[in-house]
């Protein structure tokens, strides 16, 4: 609607930087002092100028309080845990406000209909604070969507089940393997906590 400075956008910029820090050997490169100090100014500023108070969650852009499924996204690239109390916040924020019905959520308030690949983002982040039983369930309704040779839209009509948008949308399918990755690696850690023998803080056998 207008030129604001999205979070989204701001944590990708903390990617690069964070990807070019841990590559930097290999690149042969020595001196990150600088790349060191952006990262961590584009950290405090995105802590300090996502957040808002009225939502209780980070919002979509800087000095707003429109939410926004993108920062679903915070998590999943190690910008903060999940389980950020501030983080865990916006991921309820998320589902519960930004709800298109079913398993979808949508991106933005206005929107009209679920878009899939912010509802995968949703069973990642539900599963990285530990909702795994809460992840495999949004995740098998939302694959159940699929048409009959597995294929996805870009969004969905929950109302109808009608696919809306591109097709096939490959972000939607990106969502969802990625989103099985997930679920695999925390069910299996779950799975290993759990079992006899294994100390259930470290995971390490006694």
């Amino acid at each position: 609607d207008r030129e604001r400075q999205y979070t989204s956008s701001k944590v990708m910029c903390w990617v690069a930087l964070d990807r070019a820090i841990a590559l930097a050997a290999t690149l042969g490169i020595s001196d990150t002092d600088e790349w060191r100090r952006a990262r961590a100014d584009v950290h405090k500023e995105i802590l300090a100028r996502a957040w808002s108070e009225k939502s209780g969650a980070y919002a979509g852009a800087f000095d707003s309080d429109e939410l926004d499924a993108s920062v679903l996204l915070l998590p999943l690239v190690g910008f903060l845990p999940a389980d950020d109390p501030r983080m865990s916040a916006t991921i309820d924020a998320v589902r519960d406000n930004l709800d298109a019905g079913g398993p979808l959520i949508r991106r933005w308030r206005d929107d009209e209909f679920g878009f899939v690949l912010c509802s995968y983002w949703l069973v990642e982040c539900e599963t990285l604070r530990g909702d795994v039983d809460a992840g495999f369930k949004r995740f098998h309704a939302l694959n159940s969507l699929a048409n009959d040779v597995g294929l996805m839209a870009e969004m969905f009509d929950h109302s109808t089940g009608e696919m809306i948008g591109n097709f096939p949308q490959a972000f939607s399918h990106v969502g969802l393997i990625n989103a099985a990755w997930r679920l695999q690696v925390c069910d299996s850690a779950r799975s290993s906590r759990n079992a006899p023998g294994i100390d259930g803080e470290s995971g390490r056998r006694g």
